[in-house]
């Protein structure tokens, strides 16, 4: 997995009054989760800021990172848990992160890569991916920069799904049946088909 430096510093103010002067100068408000915990074992979130030039390596790409982010000088390893967009200017509104370490499983939307020519595509079907990411649970040194499905024996009419998946490390958590793909029949290949299913009657 890639690794992205981000700098940030605490945030001082709050609620939605507080956070809507912030964007106005394009800094967005973040949690941080992970380590610290209240009396009652709950994540105690960290109040902080960042720039919407900071994050913008992160957030406006298709691949996944871990981050360095760093608060007001002190450094820890962290994903980006959850964002929220503007539901009509699409700018980023919110952003939470979670802290990480070497020794705890982590959850992430893997990005999918096909790889390979389908059978079925050959045959005339055409290929439709029905998931982009899948989610992962492993070390965080463990997940992939992508998992890549091989779909050349892929026939008309199958499907790979997520339990057909196996990446030694890797609990994919995502349901098992979920499907990731799938070679569907055109009009050209349902005619091939037809006419393979009469040939040996004919004879």
């Amino acid at each position: 997995m890639k690794s992205i430096d981000i700098q940030g510093t605490a945030r001082n103010g709050f609620g939605k009054k507080a956070s809507k002067e912030l964007r106005k100068q394009n800094v967005i408000p973040c949690n941080l989760y992970g380590v610290e915990k209240d009396e009652k074992g709950l994540p105690v979130a960290k109040a902080f800021q960042v720039t919407t030039e900071a994050v913008r390596n992160l957030v406006y790409t298709p691949d996944i990172h871990s981050v360095n982010l760093t608060i007001d000088g002190q450094t820890v390893l962290a994903v980006m848990k959850e964002i929220q967009f503007h539901p009509v200017k699409d700018t980023i509104q919110h952003i939470d992160f979670y802290q990480i370490t070497e020794s705890k499983p982590i959850i992430m939307a893997v990005p999918v890569k096909l790889t390979g020519l389908a059978a079925g595509v050959k045959a005339g079907g055409k290929l439709d991916q029905a998931m982009r990411r899948v989610k992962a649970k492993a070390l965080y040194n463990i997940i992939p920069e992508k998992i890549e499905v091989d779909v050349t024996a892929l026939t008309i009419g199958k499907t790979i799904k997520v339990g057909d998946l196996k990446v030694e490390g890797i609990e994919f958590v995502s349901p098992k049946q979920a499907v990731i793909c799938s070679v569907q029949s055109t009009r050209a290949a349902a005619a091939a088909e037809e006419a393979a299913a009469e040939a040996p009657a004919a004879e």
